[in-house]
């Protein structure tokens, strides 16, 4: 199952940290992999390279972090991230046992 895990100062999304797999198919078959990882891949690269919002981004194995550090199109950032939740979520239910949603205040 893939782990999505948000962060939230006060009511937004300031961060996000996604790990795991689906199990949905065979590993390069995997369609519901192949989404997270795109839509991760697609917002992180949109918040630091396109917005140059300032970002913490790590990727170690199966697990990619992110978190807003400064005030620079953070505007812009959240509401990235709020797309990412909104997929994820939608996502989850098409694809049910795949993808658990969590929210941490931070």
């Amino acid at each position: 199952m893939i782990t999505a895990e948000f962060f939230r100062n006060k009511s937004e999304i300031i961060g996000f940290s996604i790990r795991g797999h689906a199990d949905f198919s065979d590993s390069g078959d995997d369609v519901v992999c192949a989404s997270v990882s795109s839509a991760v891949q697609f917002t992180a690269n949109l918040i630091t390279e396109c917005f140059k919002a300032e970002a913490d981004v790590n990727a170690v194995g199966d697990t990619v972090n992110l978190m807003l550090t400064g005030l620079p199109n953070r505007d812009n950032a959240i509401k990235v991230l709020d797309a990412l939740k909104l997929h994820l979520e939608l996502l989850a239910e098409d694809y049910e046992g795949t993808i658990k949603i969590t929210f941490s205040e931070v």
